[in-house]
C-alpha cells in the first residue's frame, strides 16, 4: 500500500497576524492509521519542506495519544519536515491520496492547480480519496469526469459552519467548508459538532472534524482491503 499524505503550506489566518498550518492531530492520528497498517506513506506540500503547524494544534488541550506518539517519534518528525513539492508529484505507484485539515488548506491547497490534479487523477483512476475537517476544502475546483464539480451528488462532510463560528472565524476565513461542498452539489451531512463523523461514497472519503482524523483514515484502508 502506497498512501500520499498532502499538507499545507499556508500559514497566515487571514488578515489576524495569527498563524496556521495544518492541524496536529489530522495529521498524527491517520498517519499512524497507515503507519501501522503497513503502508507506505509519502508527504508532499505546496511548497516542500516542513509544512507549517497551528500553533492551536499543539496546545496541551490538544493533545492526543497520536499527537504525543509523534512527538516522541523522531523518524516520523524527519519525514514531515521533509514534505515533497506537491508539483513534483504524480498519482502514479499511489494507492490513495489524503488530506489532513487545519485552516490552512483555506487558503492554498483549495485553490491549488497541482493537488486539484492529482485529486482528478486519483479519482478518474478510481482510487480513494480522503479529506478531514477544513481539508475538504480542496474540493472547491475538483471535477468529476463529467465536468460537474467532484463531490456533486455524493455524500459529504466537512468543518461545520458551527464549529467555524465556535472558533471565531466565520469572518477570517476565505471560505466556510460547509457552504462550498453545499454550493458544489454536495449532499452534506454532519454529525454533533466535535464528534467523530465519516462519510464515505464510492472512493470518496471525508471527517468532520478534528476527532475524525482516525476513523476518516481507517475509511480509506477499508477501500483498500
Amino acid at each position: 500500500m502506497k498512501i500520499l499524505m498532502v499538507l499545507t503550506s499556508h500559514d497566515q489566518l487571514g488578515g489576524t497576524g495569527k498563524k496556521t498550518g495544518f492541524w496536529l492531530e489530522e495529521f498524527a492520528a491517520p498517519y499512524y492509521v497507515f503507519k501501522d497498517a503497513g503502508a507506505e506513506i509519502t508527504l508532499a506540500s505546496p511548497k516542500g519542506g516542513q509544512p507549517p503547524l497551528d500553533p492551536a494544534s499543539d496546545a496541551d488541550d490538544a493533545q492526543t495519544d497520536d499527537t504525543r506518539r509523534f512527538k516522541a517519534d523522531a523518524e516520523a518528525q524527519t519525514h514531515l519536515a521533509a514534505t515533497q513539492k506537491l508539483a513534483d508529484v504524480t498519482e502514479v505507484g499511489f494507492d490513495a491520496i489524503f488530506y489532513p485539515g487545519g485552516h490552512g488548506p483555506l487558503w492554498d491547497l483549495a485553490e491549488d492547480k497541482d493537488s486539484k490534479r492529482l485529486i482528478e487523477a486519483f479519482a478518474a483512476a478510481d482510487r480513494p480519496v480522503g479529506a478531514v475537517c477544513h481539508a475538504p476544502a480542496v474540493f472547491r475546483h475538483t471535477l468529476a469526469a463529467n465536468g460537474k464539480p467532484l463531490v456533486s451528488g455524493r455524500r459529504v462532510t466537512g468543518f461545520t459552519n458551527t464549529e467555524e463560528e465556535a472558533v471565531g472565524l466565520t469572518k477570517i476565513v476565505p471560505f466556510l467548508v460547509e457552504d462550498m461542498l453545499k454550493a458544489n452539489g454536495g449532499n452534506y451531512e454532519k454529525g454533533a459538532d466535535w464528534a467523530s463523523f465519516v462519510l464515505r461514497d464510492g472512493k470518496l472519503v471525508t471527517g468532520q472534524n478534528p476527532a475524525s482524523s482516525a476513523e476518516a483514515a481507517k475509511a480509506i484502508l477499508a477501500l483498500l482491503a
